[in-house]
């Protein structure tokens, strides 16, 4: 059409004012994810719609398990070695091959979980709000301070409410069962359950943490996320 063309010094062609996608606001950047080592843990964080029910919920908690004992069996190059679950987050403490291992089996657990949980709730539609949040583990104090706020997450908002729970109590929507790492307390997930995480294979995760001592079961997680 007549005066849409735009003339460079060149002839014509070239950038147009205006022409491109358009810029949004309120949008998340799709930042680029770091480079990941196969030897560095990563502290992943999903969150939810607020408008759905709370994930603690039983029925919803046996699901999105379930979908961690699925990933366990299926994955090879992703594993989920540490979890909690909120109301309306999930912390996840995961190893990867490698970044491109990382984004496939987050997705592809994300995926699961959005599934089952609209076949509870017999909805359909989205259920993560945003891409994942995550965080590379690179030294062993990090690594047992990420445990800890993981492990140890529905203490932290608790505290922020003004509430405390028994010093001997272990959150049932968390791998806390499974975790050998507590100090003084020997946990024994009951004999029938299939573990819903994998055992870490990395040195951080498995040992090097253990160098800052074994984690206290009634500690509180400072109120900023781990860095």
């Amino acid at each position: 059409m007549p005066g849409t063309e735009h003339k460079t010094k060149k002839g014509w062609g070239g950038r147009r004012p205006g022409a491109g996608r358009p810029r949004t606001k309120g949008v998340t950047p799709r930042i680029r994810r770091p480079l990941l080592a196969s030897k560095h843990p990563v502290h992943v964080t999903l969150s939810v719609d607020d408008h759905l029910p709370s994930l603690r919920r039983p029925d919803l908690l046996e699901s999105i398990e379930d979908c961690l004992r699925e990933t366990r069996m299926l994955r090879k190059d992703f594993r989920v070695v540490h979890y909690s679950i909120q109301r309306h987050h999930i912390h996840l403490f995961v190893e990867a091959k490698n970044r491109t291992a990382l984004s496939r089996g987050m997705q592809s657990l994300a995926i699961r979980i959005a599934k089952r949980i609209n076949k509870v709730l017999g909805r359909r539609g989205k259920v993560f709000v945003d891409r994942y949040f995550a965080i590379v583990v690179k030294t062993p104090r990090q690594t047992r301070n990420t445990i800890q706020y993981v492990l140890l997450n529905a203490r932290r908002h608790a505290a922020q409410s003004g509430m405390r729970f028994p010093s001997d109590w272990i959150d049932d929507c968390s791998s806390g069962r499974f975790f050998n790492g507590w100090r003084g307390l020997r946990v024994r997930p009951p004999p029938d359950e299939e573990p819903t995480v994998s055992e870490p294979r990395t040195w951080l995760a498995s040992r090097g943490w253990r160098r800052h001592g074994l984690i206290d079961v009634d500690a509180v997680p400072g109120v900023a996320s781990p860095r």
